[in-house]
């Protein structure tokens, strides 16, 4: 995916989960930013910073810029848009990549048990459900998830396994929004249950991909 218009500013504070203060070209604005994770590691005093200019938007907008990635040292640009995994693995599987071959009919954000897993798509016979998983913590190299405790990952793990005794086919999928990162773990220190949920889950049949990507200040996309 790219971002039809980008511009670079130095992060002065979050505010909330939702809006930060930047200073784009010596002037201070409020912006929205695109993920409600902490991103605390990222997200620190004076650094750069990328922002989507919404100028032209037919939307009513309360902000004019999104808080898109951010430059952390000796890593690169990070991709923080929470709404990028999604768009990225879409195009991945409708693509040329060669993981899922003759994809015959795909639904985004399919309902399933309680849960809206983020992809069901057919190959033919076979049934399959892809779960989406944003990863934009590194720690000496290696990608972990998640940065903060998240109640829906469970309950998509468990949905997955469930799932699997059923005849789909289900993988939870790391799209790894960073670069130089080959490899996901859980996070055992944020959110110990999220580990062990998903060695359950791999246990039950649930298989994982991680999905390193090419990133800069205006394009995402699978590096596979």
């Amino acid at each position: 995916m790219i971002y039809e218009k980008t511009v670079e500013a130095k992060f002065i504070e979050r505010l909330n989960r939702f809006t930060a203060l930047v200073e784009i070209n010596g002037k201070k604005e409020f912006v929205h930013v695109k993920n409600t994770g902490r991103c605390k590691e990222l997200l620190l005093p004076d650094a750069k910073v990328v922002l989507s200019d919404s100028f032209g938007s037919k939307i009513i907008r309360k902000t004019r810029y999104d808080l898109i990635a951010v430059w952390k040292e000796n890593l690169g640009c990070v991709n923080i848009d929470s709404q990028a995994p999604n768009k990225v693995v879409q195009e991945w599987l409708l693509g040329t990549q060669t993981k899922f071959k003759k994809i015959t009919y795909l639904k985004p954000e399919y309902t399933y048990g309680k849960s809206r897993i983020d992809f069901y798509f057919e190959q033919g016979k076979k049934k399959v459900l892809l779960e989406v998983k944003g990863c934009t913590l590194e720690i000496d190299g290696t990608g972990y998830f998640p940065d903060a405790p998240t109640e829906r990952g469970v309950k998509h793990l468990q949905e997955l396994a469930q799932a699997v005794k059923k005849g789909y086919e289900c993988y939870l999928a790391f799209v790894i929004a960073m670069p130089k990162v080959q490899k996901v773990l859980p996070n055992k220190t944020t959110h110990p249950q999220f580990a062990t949920e998903l060695a359950m889950a791999k246990r039950a049949g649930v298989k994982v991909l991680c999905l390193p990507c090419f990133v800069s200040s205006n394009e995402l996309r699978i590096n596979l």
